[in-house]
């Protein structure tokens, strides 16, 4: 089954202030299309698009560009952005897209295939796919990294403590790794011509408090906040402050280099 999560409007607000859009990632995911699929590029479509900052990525090398989600929030986010023209939204389950048998030249998932009913999610792709589509589905670990001048072991050391509190909130449909789940996607992807990498490190300078509003779009950080909202403030507080000092800074303004390990996988429909 799929679960539905990310439908508070402050929640998605958030989601499209500090969720990082995988620009870097675009251009892997069109060098493999460009290589396998027909021109010209008619339609890509993004499910569980959020907010749409991935999706309107892709808006030049395509005619059309859908985004597609559940959550009525997020597409009401993601439609207030500046999008390009050729870029359009729709609301549906990732199992159910409202489009013909292979229509579509490119489907992508960006940190978001996790969430879905995997192998109906996977038929349906296949089913929308053109001969010579491709699937893109990509997500990052939960454990970023931040780089500040000679202070980064420590930084971490502090960012561990973060992710340890938040680990009994996560959901155990996750299980310990999402990274294993996209594994299992792959691994039974029937295609022939497919790729996985799990070692993409996209790096990012951010305010501190960027980071900080990063972690709290977290599924398990929404779950504290709903279970607890005074522990999740406070522990929000005590991790900025803790990283503050460390870097001998008073503002949580102050930039930082924020680094975000992704893993993704592609595969071209024959």
């Amino acid at each position: 089954m799929a679960v539905r999560l990310f439908e508070d409007k402050d929640h998605a607000n958030s989601y499209l202030q500090y969720r990082v859009a995988p620009q870097e990632l675009i251009s892997i995911i069109m060098d493999y299309v460009e290589k396998r699929t027909p021109k010209p590029f008619k339609l890509a479509v993004d499910v569980g698009c959020g907010s749409g900052q991935g999706t309107t990525f892709l808006a030049p090398y395509f005619t059309k560009v859908v985004g597609t989600d559940i959550s009525p929030a997020q597409l009401e986010a993601a439609s207030a952005n500046s999008n390009p023209p050729n870029v359009s939204y729709r609301q549906c389950p990732a199992e159910e897209l409202p489009f013909a048998s292979g229509e579509v030249d490119l489907v992508t998932a960006m940190t978001a295939a996790h969430w879905f009913d995997r192998q109906r999610f996977l038929q349906e792709a296949d089913r929308v796919l053109q001969p010579g589509g491709c699937l893109a589905l990509l997500s990052y670990s939960m454990t970023m990294t931040l780089e500040y001048g000679d202070v980064s072991d420590a930084l971490n050391d502090i960012c561990k403590e973060f992710y340890a509190a938040l680990l009994p909130f996560r959901s155990p449909y996750l299980g310990p790794s999402s990274a294993n789940l996209y594994l299992d996607m792959f691994n039974s992807c029937s295609y022939p011509d497919k790729e996985w990498n799990e070692s993409l490190q996209i790096r990012r300078t951010v305010p501190l408090s960027g980071y900080i509003g990063m972690v709290e779009t977290f599924s398990s950080y929404q779950k504290l906040k709903q279970k607890d909202p005074a522990e999740a403030e406070r522990l929000s507080n005590d991790i900025r402050n803790k990283l503050l000092s460390a870097m001998k800074a008073s503002s949580p303004d102050t930039e930082v280099t924020m680094v975000v390990h992704y893993f993704y996988w592609l595969a071209c429909k024959p």
